[in-house]
């Protein structure tokens, strides 16, 4: 299982920010070519050690490999979902990907 995180900063206006996220963005994301899971965090994003608050939210997209995450990011899904960042991403975003196993 491979998974990218998209770690969103502070927006400039955060009602704004979850109104287009959750209404325009997350339906496109959601339709990227093998997606298995889309989750997302809920309340406040804070450091464990320190309380600071430096991401709003964060999304946690699975897929099965490296491969089908490149063949999504790829895809005519795939950088619409990217250029799609501009329009409400005003925090700037961080995306990182790794493989997960349990352990």
């Amino acid at each position: 299982m491979v998974k990218v995180l998209a770690m969103y900063g502070q927006p400039i206006d955060a009602a704004a920010f979850d109104d287009y996220y959750f209404k325009t963005h997350v339906p496109l994301a959601k339709t990227l070519p093998g997606l298995i899971a889309y989750e997302v965090s809920r309340g406040p994003v804070m450091g464990v050690l320190d309380g600071s608050r430096p991401h709003h939210l964060i999304a946690t997209l699975s897929f099965d490999s490296a491969e089908a995450v490149q063949a999504a990011l790829q895809s005519s899904v795939g950088q619409a979902t990217a250029a799609d960042l501009a329009n409400f991403a005003t925090g700037g975003v961080t995306l990182i990907m790794f493989a997960n196993e349990s352990i």
